[in-house]
């Protein structure tokens, strides 16, 4: 079993920046790769961002290209989503995801493992 916890959501104004973080425990952090999803209200989830094992590669969601940034720290069993540029559509609850492979496909949640419970970004116009 993998525990994810997310952190560091809030309200912010549009064109804010802040950073979320999800803590791993559990088994071994290196050996998953790891995602972020989010859904806001009435719609379903959807891939933003992720990162491989090692953290040398990366994958985006075209809408969050160049405003998001996903990266790891695997000594701190942590991964962090630095968020900027921030528009109100952006709202919604964020979610980091675990699993094994980051080659399979993200966008249909295909090997996602574990979940975290998330944490509510609110951006205001």
């Amino acid at each position: 079993q993998v525990q994810l916890v997310e952190s560091g959501g809030g309200l912010v104004q549009a064109g804010g920046s802040m950073r979320l973080s999800c803590a791993a425990s559990g088994r071994t952090f290196s050996n998953y790769a790891m995602g972020w999803f989010r859904q806001a209200p009435g719609k379903e989830r959807e891939f933003v961002c992720a990162i491989s094992r090692s953290g040398g590669s990366t994958k985006y969601a075209d809408s969050v290209k160049g405003r998001f940034t996903i990266s790891r720290d695997n000594a701190k069993n942590t991964v962090y989503l630095q968020v900027n540029s921030l528009k109100p559509e952006d709202t919604a609850v964020y979610y980091c995801a675990a699993k094994t492979s980051f080659y399979s496909s993200w966008y249909s949640f295909t090997g996602v493992e574990y979940w975290g419970q998330g944490t509510q970004v609110t951006v205001s116009s």
